[in-house]
């Protein structure tokens, strides 16, 4: 009986690579949650725009529709992703210390 060295590894590529698509995109519904209550916008109305498209071309769309400075608006998206990720990290804790090469 032998066992199968390569089939063990990727196993655990796919189970590793699950849970951090899974924390990435746990990541930016969050990040969307946070910005919408620092937008003072509702989450339901921001959230579902991660499936339409990149988080840049959220910004862009949001800099229109509100006439805001994208600069500005990054600034803040990038505030929000740091405290999204401390929530999540938090919750879950920390997917770093796994991730394969």
């Amino acid at each position: 009986m032998a066992w199968d060295l390569r089939g063990a590894l990727l196993k655990k590529e796919e189970r590793e690579t699950a849970r951090l698509m899974d924390f990435e995109f746990r990541l930016r519904a969050r990040t969307m949650r946070v910005l919408a209550a620092r937008l003072n916008i509702p989450s339901e109305t921001l959230v579902p725009r991660i499936a339409e498209g990149t988080d840049d071309r959220i910004l862009r769309a949001l800099a229109r529709e509100r006439e805001e400075d994208l600069a500005a608006l990054g600034t803040i998206l990038g505030e929000a992703t740091s405290e999204a990720r401390e929530q999540l990290v938090k919750e879950l804790g920390d997917p770093a210390p796994y991730r394969l090469a």
